[in-house]
């Protein structure tokens, strides 16, 4: 379905059975719903699921100037509206995990539990115009968005993920690339981590050469409420390249907090 929100259209799909707190599923940077493809259609076989596409990725329309951390945040409870869900297990991969986390801050009546996939390191200082991956979407972005695709899957025989991964990654304009690439570069939580309460599972690909293993060690020793479960030889991505391993620690998370 399309979602009318602040200033875009979202695109959103659910499926599986409506008896219980839904998992709510975010991409990272401009990747689409389609990251979370996998890892739903199993959960979805005993769990309500819902993603879309975020602002400036997949099918969703938003002007650039739209492309707001703010906005990102507001738009997770704007999509549970349509859907008539008053609370949610929130799951996010990247980038997408600092929107959850803004999430958790400004509504955490309404998000039950926290489930973070690589997420983005908010222990780094960022690069600011100097940043080479910055410079390299503005000068060559087909070429920059390939040698990102090589980053996030390291995994062997991974050549028609790379191929899914460059045509869901493709259908981001540059400017909307470049703007939530910013703005990803920007965020910075501080003392605010401490406040962050759910209970969380954090995922990390043990092989990822985008960021660091010890930024996911950092961040669970930060939250109050958190725990990593590493993924050995999987890369950037293992909600796609490890799609049922991923499926698997998610289902024993919320089995635990259910306990």
């Amino acid at each position: 379905m399309f979602i009318t929100v602040d200033n875009a259209t979202l695109f959103a799909a659910a499926f599986g059975p409506k008896m219980s707190v839904p998992i709510l599923a975010l991409g990272g940077w401009i990747g689409s719903w389609e990251d979370w493809l996998e890892p739903l259609s199993i959960l979805s076989e005993s769990q309500r699921v819902i993603a879309f596409d975020h602002r400036g990725c997949g099918i969703s329309l938003a002007p650039v100037e739209s492309i707001t951390f703010d906005r990102l945040v507001d738009d997770v409870f704007a999509v549970l509206d349509a859907y008539d869900a008053q609370r949610c297990v929130l799951a996010a991969m990247s980038m997408g995990a600092a929107v959850a986390l803004g999430a958790a801050l400004k509504h955490p009546d309404r998000i039950a539990a926290l489930v973070l996939v690589n997420p983005l390191d908010l222990s780094a200082q960022p690069a600011g115009d100097a940043d080479p991956f910055l410079r390299a979407l503005t000068y060559d972005y087909p070429r920059a968005l390939q040698g990102f695709i090589e980053a996030c899957i390291v995994e062997p025989d991974s050549a028609h993920l790379k191929h899914w991964g460059w045509h869901i990654l493709n259908r981001a304009s540059q400017d909307a690339a470049i703007a939530l690439y910013r703005m990803s570069q920007s965020i910075s939580f501080g003392s605010a981590l401490a406040r962050v309460t759910q209970p969380t599972l954090i995922i990390h690909g043990e092989s990822d050469g985008l960021v660091p293993l010890e930024s996911a060690r950092w961040l669970a020793e930060t939250l109050p409420d958190a725990r990593l479960e590493v993924i050995e030889g999987a890369g950037h991505v293992p909600v796609l390249t490890r799609p049922v391993e991923v499926a698997r620690e998610i289902a024993w998370f919320i089995n635990e907090i259910d306990e």
